[in-house]
């Protein structure tokens, strides 16, 4: 379990994922190819929750879901609900500017075929709990995904069979706190239409409605 911090560029807590980094940066020598930041306003009032660091994106960029096909609707998203200052986040010294929204994910370094284990999905749950931890009264987090949202659930000790998992489903966690799913905006399921831009675009709808 991770400490009470809530991020640690030098964690190497999971020994596979750490290999795999190593041997990634001997590939790709200019590569971030380090745990992964979140990134957003300090004080945010919603926190996105994603799955992990893509392979070209956030662990090539060192900022989430920045260089990769997930972030395009992400950031694209996030500017017309008011959260982004620029409807691209092109790359880490870019000036973009998010509002009243942080990003993070469920496991900070890229996994194998981006599929972390278990284990690894528990151990870097402390630093989402230290997260949620540091969120205002009356805040909102949005999982993108399944993982996502187990691992929110988990990271407050609650039951994973209070909480399903559903596009567009909300949750009541505590009198503080709300969570907000939606299917992952990867390219897999905006290619199949399984998420279209306007179901996620009603999802960060909803956000904004639940926060003002």
């Amino acid at each position: 379990m991770a400490d009470r911090a809530a991020f640690d560029s030098h964690c190497m807590a999971c020994p596979r994922l750490a290999g795999f980094l190593r041997e990634l940066k001997l590939q790709y020598p200019d590569y971030h190819c380090r745990p992964v930041a979140p990134f957003g306003d300090p004080d945010a009032r919603l926190l996105i929750v994603g799955l992990a660091p893509g392979m070209h994106g956030a662990n090539a960029s060192g900022r989430p879901f920045t260089g990769d096909h997930a972030g395009i609707l992400l950031y694209q998203t996030l500017y017309d609900c008011g959260f982004s200052s620029a409807p691209e986040s092109l790359h880490a010294r870019d000036g973009l500017v998010l509002k009243e929204c942080r990003i993070t994910n469920a496991v900070k370094c890229l996994p194998p075929q981006n599929k972390p284990l278990g284990a690894e999905v528990r151990a870097c749950n402390g630093f989402l709990a230290r997260e949620m931890e540091m969120l205002p009264p009356g805040a909102l987090v949005l999982a993108l995904g399944g993982v996502a949202h187990r691992a929110v659930v988990s990271a407050l000790g609650l039951r994973q069979v209070d909480y399903p998992f559903g596009h567009g489903a909300e949750h009541r966690l505590n009198d503080d706190l709300m969570l907000l799913d939606s299917y992952h905006c990867s390219r897999y399921n905006t290619q199949t239409r399984r998420l279209t831009p306007e179901m996620f675009l009603q999802v960060f709808q909803r956000a904004r409605q639940l926060l003002d």
